[in-house]
């Protein structure tokens, strides 16, 4: 990298690639990453530090991965639900070709909405009043187009509340132990393959299976 010039910051799901001529780092966030541009955080290890001519960016608590080649061979920008290239046709069929998967493991699958994590998963299944260990197979069609329609809709809607610094105000499932709709217990589950805490109101949120 020293010397080299940067063509190009992307973004694929939760990973932001930082792309040259020739290669792209890719930086994943996991679950306590984050950066700043032109300060430090005294009280973080620096994991990747960019000095520019003007400014500078820090990476921190995050994994860093060198990718050879054109970044469009190593991606496909189509299953990111917010790039403008996002196919649901094609996250529709990829749910069709696995009927016995839980909704909720399919809904974090990478592969298939790469940027969906946890709180999208339960707030887009409780907007659509569908349960978490719903088996793909035999959720009706008008509701599985819903539940990819919705899960677009919402990422858009996270980014948003998420920059306005007003997103926990907006859960309505997400860590609630009462359903705004039937003014139940709300139960709190880890459910699936993935052991991802889902919480569910057991009465409008319908189970098929």
């Amino acid at each position: 990298m020293p010397g080299k010039k940067i063509t190009e910051f992307k973004s694929w799901g939760k990973h932001f690639l930082i792309c040259f001529g020739g290669f792209t780092i890719k930086v994943h966030f996991l679950m306590f990453g984050s950066y700043t541009i032109d300060e430090k955080k005294p009280d973080r290890k620096i994991k990747l530090h960019l000095k520019f001519r003007h400014g500078e960016i820090n990476f921190y608590a995050c994994s860093l991965k060198y990718l050879e080649g054109d970044i469009d061979k190593h991606y496909d920008w189509s299953v990111d639900v917010m790039n403008e290239h996002w196919d649901k046709k094609k996250a529709k069929a990829k749910l069709k070709a696995i009927p016995n998967a839980l909704i909720c493991d399919a809904l974090l699958d990478q592969d298939i909405f790469a940027g969906v994590g946890n709180i999208i998963k339960n707030e887009v299944l409780y907007r659509v009043r569908v349960h978490p260990e719903s088996t793909i197979g035999e959720i009706p069609n008008t509701k599985l187009n819903k539940i990819i329609g919705e899960t677009r809709n919402y990422s858009f809607d996270f980014l948003e509340w998420k920059r306005a610094y007003e997103l926990k105000k907006h859960w309505l499932a997400h860590t609630k132990k009462e359903c705004l709709r039937c003014d139940l217990p709300i139960i709190k589950k880890q459910t699936g393959t993935k052991k991802r805490r889902s919480f569910i109101c057991t009465n409008c949120q319908v189970l098929y299976k």
